[in-house]
């Protein structure tokens, strides 16, 4: 029997039938499904607002340093009296599309999912004017997809619940503008002295661009960054014909005039270090800038409240009134801890927020100490012998460099790596780099902590590659330290408002250099401040053991150095590398590192700088570099490690016919006493 077959067109017009059918039931469902979603959204009442909880700031004591938003300064207005351009800069920049979509801008949000799968990550945002108020109203900052759906059925509802308008009123009452400002009034009052209907199209297009990172794109942190962002913002404007091209040249040229900072309420204590605090929250640790400021966060930070107040007013009282222009910054930090105790990063933070502490300035002869560390642990020990004398370097073949002592003064003698540190000898200097290779002094500062791109040439023995003056500090820790490194830390702990722990640091010790190479330069640094030192004209004030190094250059001053209990480094001189006066200016950094220090430490008795196992001391007769006897007329003590002490007595002040006898170095009783003559309580 014949099998009629069925013909193709008929069997793919009932598949078609089938399809049509199941896609208009499709269809009719999810329309059903979605009216009676959007009924229930409409008929649930929106949950409780968000309320901003404010972060604390605490010093290492507990007192509270500072609260993120006190009183947040906000005033409420309503829309009719924001400047239209204000508005309309806003939804350019975050929600070009905010009067079309229904609370989620669906091409965003795909471009968005697609990017967030292929990273598996939730690194790309599509968020709305109307979800950012949904989360800054209702949810937390946390980057989760269950946070994201619970934004997207908020934002339905608030669309279901207000006008655009309405929405555009309570976001732009809602956003924050940096500098405590809260909503649209308070960021033109904060930034510009006017009302928020009063803004230009300039100003207008400059404060909406602050949101994104209030402190990044604040004009009173960064100009420059502001106005590449205020461009951007106008260009924005523009493209959806908000303005015209001409007016957004013409905004851009405008001049914008701000609001005085010394108006506003008092500088608190410590501006620098809370600056330097956000920025680790930020960029350290994660934390976005609005969790940081509205989370309820507590912070805990290292910074002692006595030795930053004793800081401030000592560089308040040094510095010449008379010469505002002069910058300072000076960092202070525990060196057994790496804990930050004072920072201050500048003279006055109204009229510059540039934390100097963190700039990066040629540090002169301040870092001779790390190179000397270098030539400790190969083959140099505190008498190795050079003379110093006008001298011709000749490097990578056909290269020269002629380096000078400060005033054209040279010893044209022999010298010793005591007398070269006091006296801060440049031509002994180079020739020890040029001795062990520049590449080995760059490697023993990056041991240390410096992270500064250094150049490997001879001059780097006389610091010319910049680096910080926290850098500098650090690399100094580890010195006093017995060649352990520890990395600085301002923050020990950071907390969410329910009391768990996101950030927790602990002191981290790394041997980054020998223990006896280390002792043995420390004590080589304390002659620094004894007679005819670099350091010696604030000598007098200073009653326990110190030690350090001064370092100068055309266009800086510096003094770093320590106690067993504090390492602090103090920078002067002009932001524009204006010629420093070393006599005049120079001075000062001097003159603030010994009153900080002295003062800092002023209820603490003074500590020795111990020796380790491995340490002889002898004395050795200076002029001829061998042990001395009870004739040399001026003995000096020396330490060594154990081994590289000379064996040799000197013979030049012997009477006829008598055999050395050698000068015994001070017992511990002996050195007790001489200690006890150091510490003067109460002065």
């Amino acid at each position: 029997m014949e099998v009629i077959r069925e013909a193709p067109l008929i069997r793919y017009l009932r598949w078609a039938k089938q399809f049509l059918k199941f896609l208009i039931l499709s269809i009719l469902f999810a329309s059903c499904a979605a009216l009676l979603l959007l009924l229930y959204l409409r008929s649930q009442p929106l949950p409780e607002a968000f309320i901003k909880q404010t972060t604390t700031i605490y010093s290492a004591n507990g007192d509270v340093l500072d609260t993120m938003h006190r009183g947040e300064n906000r005033i409420l207005v309503p829309l009719q009296d924001i400047a239209p351009d204000l508005i309309n800069a806003t939804i350019a920049i975050e929600d070009r599309t905010f009067r079309e979509h229904y609370g989620f801008d669906f091409k965003r949000l795909g471009m968005a999912v697609y990017v967030n799968v292929i990273h598996m990550d939730m690194q790309q945002g599509a968020s709305t004017i109307t979800q950012q108020l949904a989360r800054n109203l209702y949810l937390t900052m946390e980057k989760t997809w269950d946070r994201k759906i619970r934004e997207a059925f908020l934002a339905i509802q608030l669309e279901l619940n207000y006008s655009k308008d309405e929405i555009l009123e309570m976001y732009m009452n809602q956003i924050y503008y940096g500098h405590s400002a809260y909503g649209a009034q308070a960021a033109a009052q904060t930034y510009f002295g006017k009302d928020a209907k009063n803004l230009s199209l300039a100003e207008s297009a400059m404060l909406a661009g602050i949101p994104k990172g209030p402190t990044y794109y604040s004009p009173f942190a960064d100009f420059e960054r502001a106005k590449s962002r205020q461009k951007l913002i106008l260009n924005a404007m523009a493209r959806d014909e908000m303005i015209t091209p001409q007016q957004a040249e013409q905004a851009y040229a405008e001049k914008l005039v701000f609001r005085e900072r010394s108006t506003q309420a008092a500088v608190d204590p410590a501006p620098y270090f809370r600056d330097y605090i956000a920025n680790l929250v930020k960029n350290k640790y994660g934390i976005e800038e609005e969790q940081f400021i509205h989370g309820g966060l507590k912070i805990y930070t290292t910074l002692d409240p006595v030795m930053q107040k004793k800081a401030e007013e000592i560089v308040s009282s040094v510095m010449p009134a008379d010469n505002p222009n002069l910058q300072v910054a000076l960092v202070a930090m525990d060196p057994l801890t790496g804990q930050i105790k004072a920072m201050v990063g500048g003279r006055n933070y109204q009229e510059s927020q540039y934390n100097r502490v963190l700039a990066k300035r040629q540090p002169g002869s301040a870092f001779k100490p790390i190179m000397y560390l270098a030539a400790l642990q190969n083959g140099f020990t505190p008498l190795t012998m050079m003379k110093s004398e006008p001298t011709v370097f000749t490097y990578d073949r056909n290269k020269q460099y002629i380096p000078r002592n400060f005033g054209g003064r040279y010893a044209n003698a022999m010298i010793n790596m005591r007398e070269a540190i006091k006296t801060s000898d440049n031509i002994y200097a180079v020739k020890t780099i040029d001795f062990l290779g520049p590449q080995k002094v760059v490697e023993q500062a990056q041991k240390l902590g410096i992270k500064s791109p250094l150049l490997a040439v001879p001059s780097l023995a006389l610091g010319t590659s910049p680096v910080s003056p926290l850098e500098l500090n650090a690399a100094y820790a580890a010195i006093v330290n017995k060649g352990e490194a520890v990395t600085p830390i301002a923050i020990t702990r950071i907390e969410d408002n329910k009391g768990n722990v996101l950030v927790e640091e602990k002191t981290e010790k790394t041997l980054v250099a020998d223990p006896v190479a280390s002792s043995l330069l420390v004590n080589l640094m304390q002659s620094v401040f004894e007679r005819s030192g670099t350091g010696y004209r604030v000598a007098n004030e200073l009653n326990r053991p110190v030690a350090g190094k001064t370092g100068s250059t055309d266009v800086d001053a510096w003094l770093s150095g320590f106690t067993p209990q504090l390492v602090t480094t103090v920078w002067v001189g002009y932001d524009k590398n204006q010629k420093v006066d070393d006599v005049k200016e120079g001075y000062l950094s001097k003159k603030i590192w010994a009153q900080f220090m002295e003062s800092a430490l002023k209820d603490q008795p003074p500590a020795l700088f111990d020796m380790p196992a491995g340490v002889v001391s002898v004395y050795i007769d200076p002029s001829s570099g061998k042990l001395a006897t009870e004739h040399c007329p001026a003995p000096e003590l020396f330490y060594f490690a154990s081994g590289t002490e000379p064996q040799e007595y000197c013979t030049d002040h012997l009477p006829a016919n008598e055999t050395p006898t050698p000068l015994e170095p001070p017992d511990s009783s002996t050195f007790w006493q001489r200690m006890g003559s150091w510490w003067k309580p109460g002065e």
